[in-house]
């Protein structure tokens, strides 16, 4: 992939503007990415503006008014639009505040296996020889592991917390980026480019960040979007083990697994937190997509 701004471009403002109006086109026309884009967009303004958006403090609780029905329910108020909780906790405000620790884990896990996956990929692929066979033997390693179970194990002797789960899953699920990489370094490293840069006697790092990095930074953007919501999954189900983010905190896999004893008598317990991580969930997969096809077919679409 060719890097994303030629200089060129940087220097005539006019062309920067030409180039943005025909992303923004492809981008419209490419309904998987417009509609994932939406959706997290939207999912972001609301993490960002919990303390505002919510009616209630979501760690209040009320036991006078605990599993209130939704508004949509007979003996729903709109007090309560989404209901409450076993302990009275109003299920809106929680769910608010839940979009913040899911994108938070999801985000931030995805940038610690990034940074590791990525920097063993290219050092791999670029050097190839013993360098390529160590990186194999991690990555053979690594893939042997299964993540749920490992990180049951580690959490049960460290103790589960939001910050145990994001450094868990960040040291685990490094795997694609180091493959994709690795791949992508194969293909770039005797490119007519990198060679005129050793040619020119560019340092290593140079040629790494400015040479290669680039052109494989949009495959690593996918794979950074999966990434995403595979953590945020492995989160909502160590949460629900009881392993991951820990009561009182609105975790999602925490509200879906405080409500299983009421799911055969008020399934929306189980419904609503469990329907927004689909939404969240399938909005990210949506948005890689859309990414992957534009950038292997250069942001054009019939």
């Amino acid at each position: 992939m060719a890097q994303i701004l030629s200089p060129q471009l940087a220097s005539e403002p006019h062309l920067v503007a030409t180039w943005q109006s025909r992303l923004l086109r492809s981008m419209l026309k490419n309904r998987s990415l417009a509609i994932g884009l939406l959706i997290i967009t939207s999912l972001c303004m609301v993490a960002l503006l919990a303390p505002w958006l919510a009616p209630h403090d979501p760690y209040l609780q009320n036991t006078a008014n605990r599993m209130v029905p939704p508004v949509w329910h007979d003996n729903g108020s709109w007090t309560h639009p989404l209901g409450t909780d076993r302990l009275g906790r109003d299920y809106l405000s929680r769910l608010i505040f839940g979009t913040r620790i899911s994108l938070f884990i999801g985000i931030v896990v995805a940038l610690i296996s990034g940074l590791i996956g990525t920097t063993l990929g290219v050092l791999a692929g670029y050097f190839g020889g013993r360098v390529d066979a160590v990186v194999s033997y991690l990555l053979t390693t690594r893939l042997a592991m299964p993540v749920v179970l490992v990180a049951l194990a580690m959490a049960s002797l460290i103790g589960g917390s939001m910050l145990t789960v994001t450094l868990l899953l960040g040291l685990l699920l490094w795997d694609r980026f180091a493959v994709v990489a690795r791949s992508a370094t194969l293909q770039l490293r005797d490119a007519e480019y990198v060679q005129a840069a050793r040619a020119l006697g560019c340092p290593l790092p140079y040629i790494l960040l400015r040479e290669v990095l680039p052109n494989i930074a949009g495959a690593l953007i996918v794979v950074a979007t999966l990434e995403v919501a595979n953590a945020i999954l492995l989160e909502a189900t160590l949460s629900f083990l009881g392993m991951g983010v820990q009561p009182p905190s609105p975790s999602w896999g925490l509200m879906i697994a405080e409500g299983k004893a009421y799911m055969f008598f008020q399934p929306w317990v189980i419904a609503i937190p469990g329907s927004a991580l689909f939404i969240l969930v399938l909005a990210i997969n949506l948005l890689g997509d859309g990414l992957r096809d534009m950038t292997t077919s250069g942001g054009r679409h019939e």
